[in-house]
């Protein structure tokens, strides 16, 4: 829905404190007051400060969406050992990797409907919709008992949860185009919030029977069901973002139920041409922001689990030998760094070189990070765990600049009119890459293990090259002809 705008009637930024006056200066520029999007427009102006209040608002929903995900990573490997469906230790990672797929699979099977859903109906129905999910399904998943209980219950909370996609929009009809760095670096830090929380209880609140005794008795609740205490903790985290969802704006443009008379005069064929909406998939540069998207998530969800799987698997295999609370400590500290990078440092460094070069040399700077990790199991003493410590921080900060940039290349390739399903597209196609990340890690990392002694990339040397390979990739789709320096730029509506 076009919405016109008057320099003069806007120089408030903020009306929404006084409804009476944002009512008239929306009338004076011509919006439709009954429409949900047109009350929110002005937050677009030029002049319009960052509505901070309704973007931590959406950041929380998005901590809401991020948990259920990474909150299984420091607890996942004792899950799959405590269902007793791997012959042998060595084939843990290959049954963890589906647990973790399968939440990506859900989504990738569902990711259009949502965003369609989302363009047609609004973006707070889904939202809500996605956020309800995580408190059924993520607390029957704390119930499981077996392993296809398990892969069930995150296959349906990804069917579920196609939010994520609405909230990428969502963020940037919030925001003005100086604006949108910010809008989606808030995005960003609720995501790296969520690496934070999220392993920190499930490190922290998986096996609380065997952590704290003296707390949780053999045979209590929480015994006989290991993971329910972490899942509860989440699903309570998303009762509260219910409510938050129901505080926000819609900004969901609609055609007011009575026309006006240049509504009436676009109608008359005399008078106007017909409207032709082009199509999303005949959209080159969101096809191309989409790939990168997609190389880059399979890599990051790769990393998520492999670096778990590594970190507490025994000095034997080529892991470390960490405890999981170990594992949640180094990535709640790493997510911790990441949220001052995200807001105080990324904005600026996406407004001077673009979100395309945010994109590439967060990739490119990743693959020699990596090629170091397979050397951290000779470090002895607390030098380890400075080493591990700084580089799972580093290795989180380009992860969300990659991540962030993509956000911003998607949005920019489309108007309004099709941000909803197109953010859907990318979210059901990145759901699959998402999926297949963790499922074929996890069989390089059951392979890797088996092959300690090899002469050609041993053990988790082999683990790490998976993951460079993926990253080298994004690198090369960053640069044109096949992403478009175009990309750059929003493209305005109409």
């Amino acid at each position: 829905m076009a919405v016109s705008r008057d320099e003069d009637a806007l120089e408030q930024p903020l009306l929404q404190d006084d409804p009476a006056k944002l009512e008239e200066e929306l009338r004076s520029c011509n919006h439709d007051p009954d429409c949900p999007g047109c009350k929110v427009a002005y937050l677009k102006h030029p002049k319009a400060g960052a509505p901070l209040r309704l973007l931590l608002g959406l950041g929380f929903v998005m901590l809401c969406t991020c948990l259920p995900i990474s909150v299984v990573y420091p607890f996942l490997y004792f899950m799959v050992k405590d269902f007793h469906v791997a012959r042998v230790d060595a084939d843990i990672g290959f049954y963890a990797g589906w647990i973790g797929s399968s939440f990506m699979i859900g989504r990738a099977s569902t990711g259009i409907l949502w965003g369609s859903i989302a363009d047609r109906y609004g973006r707070k129905p889904t939202m809500f919709a996605g956020v309800a999910s995580v408190v059924v399904w993520n607390t029957l998943f704390g119930l499981s008992t077996n392993f296809w209980m398990a892969v069930t219950t995150r296959f349906l909370l990804g069917c579920f949860n196609g939010m994520l996609g609405v909230v990428q929009a969502y963020a940037s009809e919030l925001c003005n185009e100086e604006q949108q760095p910010l809008g989606l670096s808030v995005v960003g830090t609720a995501w790296g919030l969520g690496l934070i929380i999220g392993p920190a209880v499930g490190g922290y609140l998986a096996q609380p029977a065997l952590k704290y005794p003296s707390v949780f008795t053999s045979g209590s609740l929480f015994d006989r069901f290991p993971y329910l205490l972490q899942a509860l903790c989440i699903s309570s985290i998303a009762v509260f973002g219910l409510f938050v969802v129901c505080l926000l704006p819609e900004t969901l443009h609609r055609k007011s139920s009575v026309p006006k008379v240049e509504d009436l005069e676009k109608s008359n064929p005399l008078n106007s041409k017909e409207e032709k909406v082009e199509s999303i998939f005949r959209n080159w540069p969101l096809m191309a922001a989409t790939t990168l998207y997609c190389l880059w998530s399979l890599h990051d969800m790769a990393y998520s689990e492999l670096f778990s799987l590594w970190s507490v698997s025994p000095k034997s295999y080529g892991g470390l030998g960490f405890t999981s609370s170990q594992v949640g400590s180094v990535l709640a500290v790493a997510g911790c760094a990441m949220l001052g990078a995200q807001l105080g440092v990324f904005p600026t460094v996406c407004r001077m070189v673009g979100p395309i070069r945010a994109c590439r040399f967060g990739a490119l700077i990743t693959i020699p990070l990596l090629v170091a990790y397979p050397y951290f199991g000779r470090i002895q003493g607390p030098w380890l765990s400075v080493t591990v410590y700084a580089a799972a921080i580093l290795k989180y900060i380009l992860t969300t600049a990659v991540l962030t940039g993509s956000f911003i290349l998607i949005n920019n390739c489309v108007k309004q009119r099709q941000r909803g399903a197109a953010n859907g597209f990318s979210l059901s196609i990145v759901s699959v890459f998402k999926g297949l990340g963790p499922a074929i890690g996890g069989i390089v990392f059951s392979y890797a293990q088996k092959r300690q002694h090899s002469w050609f990339f041993p053990g988790d040397h082999l683990v790490f090259l998976f993951l460079n390979v993926f990253a080298l990739l994004t690198v090369l789709t960053s640069f044109e002809p096949f992403l478009p320096k175009s990309a750059n730029r929003l493209i305005a509506d109409d």
